[in-house]
């Protein structure tokens, strides 16, 4: 060996700490940002099944029912409707609900009118589910 150009071999310590800061640099590189809050995928269908006061729903809005996964919206006012909680993106249980039903995880946004895709990257609408008023509840199967 030259000893001139010194030892080249390179260490397992020293692959491992150049790997992790390529991956770290990559992901600079390819905007790996976020949209929120980390939200995991829910993993699971709605559920249905769900009582809730009228009153609970705000007029142009909703609510969440994340142990149901259920977003019942009252677009206005004694309209109610209902969608799974679950984004056709990834599987992430939608975070709020506003004007629109956003997804935490990509930026999704979901009318709260039909459930149509209002701002991707879903590119499905949040499926529908039966809400009917029964007295001062709204029943969602």
């Amino acid at each position: 060996m030259d000893s001139t150009l010194g030892d080249t071999r390179l260490s397992r310590r020293g692959a491992l700490i150049g790997g992790a800061a390529c991956t770290l640099a990559a992901c600079g590189l390819a905007g790996c940002a976020s949209y929120g809050p980390e939200a995991e995928p829910s993993g699971g269908a709605p559920t249905g099944g769900l009582t809730a006061p009228t009153a609970e729903i705000p007029v142009g809005g909703g609510k969440i029912f994340d142990q149901q996964k259920v977003v019942v919206t009252q677009p206005a006012a004694g309209q109610f409707k209902a969608f799974s909680a679950i984004c056709t993106h990834q599987g992430c249980t939608v975070g709020t609900v506003a004007t629109t039903i956003d997804c935490p995880c990509h930026g999704s946004k979901f009318s709260i009118t039909d459930g149509s895709v209002v701002n991707g990257p879903a590119t499905a609408p949040l499926p529908a589910l039966t809400a009917k008023v029964q007295g001062s509840d709204v029943v969602v199967s």
